[in-house]
């Protein structure tokens, strides 16, 4: 599997590089048209590579599909924090009632029930003869 991973990010990597090289020439990104711009004053352009400009758009599109998503499963999360919740104050009351109605009847059978690390401790688990 690492070497897998290790491959994918090579391969990655040589297509970035591959991606940067073939363009390296220099575009203007404006932030208002033209005529918009002359009016708010300011230097509202910027000169970049072609290749930062493809990345800085894929990295914000990542970055506002997981704002996106994060947002969306807000909600799920929370059920699910709810019901985990729900799901342990269940479990502790199965417990309490297999301990409350589970009397063993017999005092063979209490000794084979108790865990294993119990029995095995040293401390005896027998009855004082009478």
């Amino acid at each position: 599997m690492r070497l897998i991973r290790l491959s994918f990010v090579v391969l990655l990597a040589i297509i970035l590089i591959a991606v940067a090289l073939a363009n390296r020439d220099i575009v203007t990104l404006n932030a208002f048209p033209a005529n918009l711009g002359q009016y708010l004053g300011g230097q509202w352009a910027i000169s970049l590579p072609l290749f930062l400009v493809i990345f800085l758009a894929f990295a914000l599109g990542m970055l506002a599909g997981l704002i996106w998503e994060y947002l969306r499963e807000a909600h799920i999360r929370r059920e699910a924090r709810r019901r985990s919740g729900e799901v342990q104050r269940l479990e502790q009351e199965v417990n309490h009632l297999r301990d409350r109605h589970a009397n063993p009847r017999d005092e063979v059978l209490a000794i084979l029930d108790q865990p294993k690390t119990a029995r095995d401790s040293g401390a005896p688990s027998l009855p004082a003869p009478r």
